[in-house]
C-alpha cells in the first residue's frame, strides 16, 4: 500500500491518503480538499472512500466536498448520526481497497463514535493502523469533548476497553498514524513524533503503562485543560453539515477602506492583526489582537478568539486568502475582510498606531527595579515546572482573557513565553483590555537563560 501523512502544523492535524492498485482513501481530511484530489490524480487513482473517524472537535472536515467532488463513499463508524448520507460501518468490517482491505475497528472513548483504521496489504497482513483520536504519540484522545449523556469518566472507561481490547493486542511492527500532534488540545500533551509504533506505544505511552481500570480513568480525566469554545460549534458543523470553502473564503476575501474598516469596528468587529509579532509591536491599530500566520495560527485562534464573534483582517501583501483558508478550516466564516494597504493605509489617513515594546530581559531588569513592572509567564503549566522568572506570575495563555480580572490594569506588566510569538499574543489581549503599560520579553526563556540566567528559577534541577 502507498501511505501518505499529510500534516498541517498550524493544527497539528495528521490526513492521510492511502492507495492500492489504482484505488485511494483519505481519512480525516482538511476542508480545503484539492490537495487529496491532486494526489489522485497525479498518481492516476480514485478515491474510493471518505473515512472519518469521529465528529471532529478542532476543525471542519474536508469529508463532505471531498466526496462531491470524487464519487467517494463517506464512511463514519458505529454510534455515529449524521445529517447527510454516509455509510456507517460495523465493528470489524473490512473495505475492499485495491488489493488490500481496510477494517473498521470501533474504538469508543475519546467519542462514541470514534473508529481506527486498520490497513491490510493484499497477503492479509497488517502494515499499519490509523488510530485518529484514540491513539496518539505518548497520549490518547481526552474523554471531555462530548456533549451529551456520557460522562468523562464513562467515556474514560469506554477508552480504556478500546485500547486494551483491540489496538494494543495488534502486532507491535504495526505503524501508528494519529489523528493529531504536539500542540493539539484533543489531547493533554501528545509527543512531537507524528507517527510511532505499537510496540513503541505499548513501552512508554503513560495510559497504556497504568493496566488498572479505575486508575487508568482518574488518569487520564485529571488535569484536562479547558478545551477551546469553538470545539463545541465545529462538532456540530461536521455532524450536520457545511458550506463549501470556495463560497466561504470569497465571501471573507473582501478588500476594505479605511473608513470601512472604521464602519465595522464601530459595530463591533475585532481586528485580528496576522503579522508577525515584532512588525505588530512596532505598530498596530488600538484594540488588534496579534496572532500571526508564521506560527501555529488556527490552534490559537480557537483558543483565544469567539467563533461567533466579527472580525476583521490585518494581513501581509498577498496573505488575505491563506489567513481566510486557515480560518475556515477551523469554522471562522465572521470574516469582514482585510484592510486593503494594510497599517500602512491607516497612516496615510492620518490615524494614530499603537505599540508594543519588545525589549530584552537585560534591559527589562532596571525597569523592574526603578519602575516597578511585574513579570506575567504564559507559558504551559509543563513549561513553568522546569523553569520560571522568579517572582513571575504565570496565566497560561489559554486562560488569559478569562483570568484578566486578576491583574492589575494600571500596573505595568512585562511578558514572556519560550520564545515570544506567545507573549506577543498575551500583550496584545492586555493593551485591548486597557493595560496601558506593556512589554513583550523578546525571545522568551530560551533568550532570558542566555543574557540573565541570574533571575530564572531552574526547577526541574530542585
Amino acid at each position: 500500500m502507498h501511505i501518505e501523512q499529510l500534516y498541517t502544523k498550524c493544527l497539528a492535524h495528521a490526513a492521510y491518503y492511502i492507495e492500492d492498485n489504482g484505488e485511494a482513501a483519505v481519512i480525516d481530511p482538511l476542508r480545503d480538499d484539492e490537495q487529496y484530489l491532486a494526489i489522485a490524480r497525479a498518481r492516476g487513482a480514485k478515491i474510493k472512500y471518505v473515512i472519518e473517524t469521529h465528529f471532529h472537535a478542532d476543525f471542519v472536515s474536508g469529508h463532505i466536498d471531498l466526496s462531491e467532488h470524487s464519487g467517494a463513499k463517506i464512511i463514519f463508524g458505529p454510534n455515529a448520526t449524521p445529517g447527510y448520507t454516509v455509510h456507517i460501518a460495523t465493528d470489524m468490517e473490512e473495505l475492499p481497497l485495491g488489493h488490500g482491505t481496510l477494517q473498521i475497528l470501533h474504538t469508543p472513548g475519546h467519542t462514541v463514535e470514534s473508529i481506527c483504521i486498520l490497513a491490510k496489504n493484499a497477503q492479509g497482513k497488517a502494515e499499519a493502523v490509523f488510530t485518529g483520536d484514540t491513539l496518539f504519540v505518548g497520549d490518547v484522545g481526552r474523554p471531555d469533548l462530548l456533549s451529551g449523556n456520557h460522562t468523562k469518566e464513562e467515556l474514560a472507561e469506554m477508552m480504556y476497553h478500546s485500547l486494551q481490547d483491540k489496538i494494543m493486542t495488534l502486532d507491535d511492527a504495526i505503524i501508528v498514524y494519529p489523528g493529531h500532534g504536539a500542540g493539539s488540545a484533543c489531547g493533554k500533551n501528545i509527543g512531537k513524533e507524528t507517527y510511532s509504533t505499537i510496540g513503541d506505544q505499548k513501552r512508554s505511552n503513560y495510559a497504556h503503562l497504568e493496566q488498572d481500570k479505575a486508575k487508568f480513568i482518574a488518569v487520564v480525566t485529571a488535569n484536562l485543560p479547558t478545551p477551546p469554545s469553538y470545539f463545541f460549534t465545529d462538532a456540530g458543523i461536521n455532524k450536520n453539515g457545511y458550506k463549501p470553502i470556495q463560497e466561504v473564503i470569497a465571501e471573507n476575501s473582501k478588500a476594505l477602506t479605511v473608513s470601512e474598516l472604521q464602519e465595522h469596528l464601530q459595530n463591533g468587529v475585532t481586528i485580528l492583526d496576522t503579522r508577525d509579532a515584532n512588525t505588530f509591536g512596532a505598530g498596530y491599530i488600538n484594540g488588534s489582537i496579534n496572532i500571526g500566520l508564521t506560527g501555529d495560527f488556527a490552534i490559537w485562534v480557537g483558543a483565544i478568539m469567539a467563533i461567533k464573534n466579527p472580525i476583521a483582517l490585518i494581513v501581509d501583501e498577498g496573505k488575505a486568502t491563506e489567513a481566510v483558508t486557515r480560518l475556515a478550516r477551523i469554522g471562522f466564516e465572521q470574516v469582514k475582510g482585510y484592510l486593503a494597504g494594510g497599517t500602512d493605509s491607516w497612516l496615510q489617513a492620518s490615524l494614530k498606531l499603537d505599540v508594543i515594546p519588545t525589549m530584552n530581559s537585560n534591559d527589562c531588569l532596571p525597569l523592574i527595579d526603578q519602575e516597578n513592572y511585574q513579570v506575567l509567564d504564559v507559558r504551559n503549566r509543563t513549561e513553568v515546572a522546569k523553569n520560571r522568572w522568579i517572582g513571575s506570575q504565570h496565566i497560561c495563555l489559554t486562560e488569559l482573557r478569562n483570568k484578566l480580572q486578576n491583574l492589575n490594569k494600571y500596573d505595568k506588566w512585562m511578558v514572556y513565553c519560550a520564545g515570544g510569538y506567545r507573549s506577543m499574543i498575551a500583550a496584545s489581549l492586555l493593551k485591548a483590555h486597557g493595560f496601558v503599560h506593556v512589554i513583550n520579553i523578546e525571545g522568551g526563556i530560551k533568550h532570558i537563560l542566555a543574557q540573565t540566567p541570574e533571575v530564572v528559577d531552574l526547577m526541574e534541577q530542585e
